[in-house]
């Protein structure tokens, strides 16, 4: 049975003027409109489509993928506002999804982006989206180990850090103690579990703690120097932009690990650069 606001693999049942006919189960035949045929699709055979709802409330499927499905949070972009509905936002299909007046967690405009929660409204069955999100979020304390790599998706600053939601679905905190940079309101990235509190609430981190992350992150920068001749131009005194955008790691994680490494003897520390102390290694 086809899922409303999932991604489905359905039978095309038939071909018509307006495009392929999917089995949706239970939910009677779905609407694969002409124009958005794939390749290679034919009668009999299975497609992967997306199924939500048209502007006449009709179920229609696509193989356009949103950037987030019913049950996952996404920072969505607004195209436009209407004051007596609400916003509509940019979630990669053609047909905008609206946040509504009631789920919205204060005032936006056009162009702004904001953190939200796609879901089926129960009045109207309509996929629709909620910046409501505590109300969203998993209470129950969750069975996360230490070091655990998970999602992290930033929802707003607070004095200590920054609130994050783990893996669609529970709140977590990273901490500025542990940061090289600010963080962006939307940014989505992989991360760390630090512990799980008693509350529930998780203390998240960008890197793995202690000896098991410099360990790890050892072996990435060596993978790194390897594949790039056995020197790379970064250093202890380049930005944080271009150490997270090259090894996916803290400046101050970096720091940590390339000192381990050269008091390994692994790799030489020069003005410029970090190079292999034996390339064939």
């Amino acid at each position: 049975m086809a899922l409303l606001g999932k991604t489905n693999l359905l039978r095309v049942l038939r071909s018509a003027p307006p495009g392929f006919y999917l089995d949706g189960g239970a939910l009677g035949e779905i609407l694969l409109p002409g124009g958005l045929i794939p390749a290679g699709a034919k009668v009999g055979g299975d497609t992967e489509v997306f199924v939500y709802r048209d502007s006449e409330d009709r179920l229609v499927a696509t193989p356009q993928k949103p950037i987030a499905k019913v049950g996952e949070f996404a920072a969505l972009r607004v195209v436009a506002v209407n004051p007596r509905i609400g916003v509509f936002l940019d979630w990669g299909l053609d047909k905008d999804l609206l946040l509504p007046l009631r789920e919205q967690s204060g005032p936006l405009r056009p162009g702004e982006r904001v953190v939200v929660r796609v879901m089926i409204d129960e009045r109207s069955e309509r996929i629709v989206a909620s910046a409501r999100l505590n109300r969203h979020l998993n209470a129950t304390p969750p069975a996360y180990a230490e070091g655990q790599p998970v999602r992290l998706l930033v929802t707003g600053e607070t004095p200590l850090g920054y609130n994050v939601i783990v893996e669609n679905a529970h709140a977590g905190l990273l901490y500025k103690s542990d940061l090289g940079q600010p963080l962006s309101y939307g940014a989505s990235f992989a991360g760390y579990v630090r512990r799980v509190r008693e509350d529930g609430k998780i203390d998240a981190a960008l890197d793995r703690a202690g000896y098991q992350r410099v360990t790890s992150l050892s072996d990435t920068i060596m993978e790194k120097l390897k594949a790039a001749g056995g020197r790379l131009p970064l250093h202890d005194g380049s930005s944080p932009e271009e150490i997270r955008l090259a090894f996916g790691m803290s400046k101050k994680a970096f720091k940590q690990t390339i000192g381990a490494l050269f008091k390994a003897r692994r790799i030489v520390i020069e003005q410029h650069g970090i190079r292999l102390t034996d390339p064939r290694t």
